[in-house]
């Protein structure tokens, strides 16, 4: 047969038609002749009929000029049409005509997906709609992407082909699998993991068929790519990584005690990070957030001021219920006063005018050079095998610089970089934390660029000692010690009633840090997270 049968069946049911070779399909209306009325007024069920048959027979055929030729864009239905067979892949195409509403005409296409010998079968229903050309009124194809598939828009296109990048098993340190199904927490942890080492764990992709977008426009929210069709399913490389099952499960039950808590526990002699979790389960606060860390910044401060020789654990230091600075008043909590106590009573008790006293003994980038180089904060440089904020301690002058030093003003912390401060309190030595070992990938770890005095480390372990056993956090290291050190905080934040509460700790070679988002005091909100932490970490 050297035309195209066409079945019309009546009462709106669908018409069947096969190609078997040249068949009926619209023509190229550009060498019409310009001298021929330009037809106009609604259009009539056998053009609506006829200009749909002529563009789906020459779709189904292959005819994709033809096809093209048949709509009002033939060079958008032309690149739409040769990417449905050359980037979908899509095969052995039978279109069948359906119900038409009016001017609109629905569709079924079935077809075969092929792609490197795999091959799986396709359905779905589309629509059309027949308009008049402008040129001369005859009836075309009203061209827009979602004919090709309904999910297509602007710019959109069909590909088939691998499924970006390959799925990863993480395991903990033991060789156990980390799924979010068992370890919620690790939700967004698992996932930036297989974007860093799916490519490198020797997993393979899998293929599919899937509408990758267009590009957003500039401040415009980007659509996410979908899957439409799984022709094989990928396999996964491994990747091992630091987390220890048992602490794990324990740091998921801890912060499920709180509404918004984040903790994460970490072995500071390595940097090895043991666990990581959130209580909510998208954002990971605990490796990205970026909080005011209030009292727990007075780890760095208390190095940069020893370091200066503007304080000593055991010399008398200056505690009084209030010091201005820059125009600001500071006040201590509950507007205590220490007379006549050593640094290491404010530190222990949180007093925040010790440390604002020293203010105007200090240049502006003081606190930031500290934190930098010995603490390794604030340099955007780590490389844990997942993203992270490294923490920001920005140069400040007058108040803010003032109020950098308690932990407040520009300055921004994670569970992870505070977990990182008291580790090198009490280590002496900056040790950048990581989940994955730097071996797996070859990558560089951060350092330090100076060592931290043996007097400042001397001094700061006492501190933290002291304030875990008799300060702010003794109620909750109650039993953890000789060997422990500890720090609250809590950190005001506008617009909220309660201030964030901070906890960072270390017993043994071990070290923790959490937050506790509006939870007031940090003694009463995260320090029972991270003592536990510490406690099961211990057995």
């Amino acid at each position: 047969m050297a035309g195209a049968a066409v079945v019309a069946l009546g009462g709106g049911a669908f018409a069947v038609y096969s190609v078997f070779g040249g068949g009926a399909f619209a023509e190229d209306r550009s060498s019409a002749g310009d001298a021929k009325p330009v037809k106009t007024g609604p259009l009539s069920a056998a053009e609506v009929r006829t200009a749909t048959t002529a563009f789906l027979t020459a779709w189904q055929k292959g005819s994709v000029a033809k096809a093209a030729a048949a709509t009002d864009d033939s060079a958008a239905a032309r690149t739409a049409l040769t990417g449905f067979a050359k980037d979908a892949h899509i095969k052995d195409v039978t279109l069948t005509r359906g119900k038409r509403a009016g001017d609109d005409v629905a569709f079924s296409v079935k077809g075969t997906v092929s792609y490197k010998g795999t091959d799986k079968p396709l359905s779905y229903t589309s629509s059309l709609t027949v308009v008049r050309a402008e040129k001369d009124g005859e009836p075309v194809v009203d061209w827009r992407p979602s004919v090709v598939h309904p999910e297509l828009g602007e710019g959109d296109r069909l590909v088939t082909g691998e499924a970006g990048t390959p799925p990863v098993k993480a395991l903990d340190r033991d060789g156990g699998e980390l799924t979010a199904k068992t370890y919620p927490s690790l939700g967004t942890v698992l996932d930036g993991l297989r974007e860093k080492y799916g490519k490198k764990a020797g997993g393979k992709a899998g293929v599919e068929l899937r509408v990758v977008r267009a590009k957003a426009e500039k401040g415009k929210q980007k659509n996410a790519d979908k899957t439409l069709l799984e022709l094989s399913e990928g396999t996964p490389g491994e990747v091992k990584t630091t987390l220890s099952p048992s602490l794990q499960a324990a740091a998921e039950q801890q912060v499920n005690t709180r509404k918004r808590a984040s903790v994460v526990v970490m072995r500071p002699s390595t940097g090895e990070i043991l666990a990581v979790a959130n209580s909510g389960h998208g954002f990971n606060v605990a490796f990205q957030g970026s909080l005011a860390p209030g009292s727990t910044m007075k780890i760095v401060s208390s190095a940069l001021l020893i370091d200066k020789g503007l304080a000593s654990a055991n010399k008398v230091h200056p505690c009084p219920k209030y010091v201005s600075y820059g125009g600001w008043k500071f006040q201590n909590d509950d507007k205590f006063k220490i007379n006549g106590g050593t640094f290491k009573a404010s530190f222990a008790r949180s007093c925040n005018t010790a440390f604002i006293s020293q203010a105007k003994k200090l240049d502006d980038n003081s606190l930031t050079l500290e934190a930098q180089q010995v603490f390794g904060l604030g340099m955007n440089n780590w490389a844990i095998g997942v993203p992270t904020f490294d923490g920001a301690v920005p140069v400040q002058s007058a108040a803010p610089m003032a109020a950098s030093l308690i932990g407040q003003g520009g300055v921004r912390m994670n569970p992870l970089n505070m977990a990182s401060v008291v580790s090198t309190a009490k280590t002496g030595v900056f040790k950048q934390p990581y989940l994955v070992a730097p071996s797996v990938d070859g990558r560089t770890l951060a350092t330090a660029s100076r060592p931290m005095s043996g007097t400042v480390r001397s001094q700061l372990r006492e501190l933290l000692q002291y304030t875990a056993a008799a300060g702010t956090a003794a109620e909750a290291m109650a039993g953890l010690g000789p060997d422990f050190g500890a720090k609250t905080g809590s950190a005001e934040v506008d617009g909220q009633k309660e201030p964030n509460g901070w906890f960072t700790a270390w017993k043994g070679d071990l070290a923790s840090a959490g937050v506790v988002q509006e939870g007031g005091h940090g003694s009463e909100s995260a320090g029972p997270i991270v003592a536990a932490l510490l406690k099961a970490g211990s057995r």
